[in-house]
């Protein structure tokens, strides 16, 4: 079965490569074009020097534009940050906050993307406020929905029912895939064995996650074990993770505009071995969702220590595997 719903790429997935200066945002773009993974979003410090602190060179902007009509690609979201605790000794008043947002906004505009990603610490207050700007720039403002929070968070909710008094089109919620985390990721169990956890304690951690143990009891129980240091880390990843339900995204479907492909690592059988992908893209499927799923690679920091990071070869089994779960036809010549 076929469906409307599109693959892109989060540039973020390329941190590892990028800081090391070993691909360029061509280099990006030529990689995800390889893919037919045509929906491009970025973080805007990542992409851009200077963002947002300083002006971005116009160079910079019309560089990002040439390639997005090279290869064919739609610019999807620009991922900002409200630093609201920028000045020591006082937290940014809410005019200032709300003027910060803005600037994103044009930041976006400038960029011709459809939307750009709000850090879930941000007042639905602010966005609210800088709601009517967005629609005057056709620009949305997604919240990102992110473990450890989900969408029966009372701060979820919160959002949720002032994007709805507001009865503004241009709020709404980017969910991350990461609040499906149905098992512990292995390649975090190796890397904290690899830290100094003992087998016994990490097998405890591993087992405990996937019985949905409370992680209070995790903590203590990994205490009286004699865990101490990288375990008690590995106990504590449980407090800011959990397998919540994807079906929960339905009764929000119509302000979701973006997904985060979050995931962990792809085996050689193009299987997320601790994110429901399957489930996720039925849920979706369900819920008529025509946007983008973009992929988000964060597995690079738990091999970097052990192995070389190969973010594209990670990124292209993703989306091998999401190509298949969303039914995407195959090109007719390559059919042929």
């Amino acid at each position: 079965m076929t469906s409307d719903i599109k693959r892109g790429v989060s540039l973020y997935s390329f941190q590892h490569e990028t800081f090391q200066g070993k691909m360029s945002l061509e280099d990006c773009f030529r990689a995800c074009a390889d893919m037919g993974a045509l929906g491009i979003e970025i973080i805007g410090e990542q992409t851009f020097w200077g963002w947002p602190e300083a002006t971005v060179d116009e160079a910079k902007i019309e560089e990002w534009h040439a390639l997005i009509a090279k290869y064919g690609a739609t610019a999807v979201s620009h991922d900002f940050m409200l630093d609201y605790k920028r000045y020591k000794g006082r937290m940014m008043p809410f005019e200032e906050q709300v003027a910060s947002v803005k600037k994103d906004i044009d930041f976006g505009a400038r960029l011709g993307m459809k939307y750009i990603r709000a850090l879930v610490s941000i007042a639905p207050e602010v966005l609210v406020a800088a709601a009517p700007y967005a629609e005057e720039k056709d620009i949305k403002i997604l919240i990102e929905v992110h473990a450890p929070l989900h969408f029966d968070h009372p701060w979820i909710i919160r959002h949720a029912e002032a994007f709805e008094k507001s009865g503004s089109d241009a709020l709404g919620f980017l969910p991350d895939m990461g609040m499906f985390l149905f098992k512990f990721p292995p390649v975090w169990k190796e890397r904290f064995i690899r830290n100094g956890v003992p087998q016994k304690i990490a097998d405890y951690i591993e087992t405990a996650y996937e019985d949905r143990v409370l992680s209070e009891y995790v903590i203590l129980n990994v205490r009286e074990m004699g865990g101490e240091g990288p375990a008690l880390g590995m106990a504590e990843t449980l407090r800011h993770n959990a397998a919540y339900e994807p079906k929960r995204m339905l009764d929000y479907m119509h302000r979701i505009h973006n997904v985060h492909g979050k995931f962990y690592q792809m085996d050689e059988n193009l299987v997320e071995p601790c994110i429901p992908y399957d489930e996720i893209v039925r849920v979706l499927k369900q819920g008529g969702y025509t946007g983008y799923i973009c992929s988000e690679y964060e597995g690079n920091r738990w091999i970097e220590d052990a192995q070389d990071v190969d973010s594209v070869e990670q990124v292209r089994r993703q989306q091998e595997m999401l190509k298949s779960l969303i039914g995407e036809p195959t090109p007719t010549v390559l059919a042929a």
